[in-house]
């Protein structure tokens, strides 16, 4: 009896971690790259830039 209790161990965790997997993930939502390309085109901009005193 002792050791199905051992083995009953990582199956409840493993349970316990797909649920806890899917209601993390619940309210993930699909997001466009627009905010990360615009910061790169900002990013950019100022590389490009020559500094004053060069």
């Amino acid at each position: 009896m002792a050791s199905l209790a051992w083995l009953l161990i990582p199956l409840v965790a493993a349970i316990a971690a797909g649920l806890w997997g899917s209601w993390a993930n619940r309210t993930r939502k699909v997001r466009s790259d627009g905010p990360e390309l615009i910061g790169y085109a900002r990013f950019r901009e100022a590389m490009e830039k020559s500094r004053p005193g060069s």
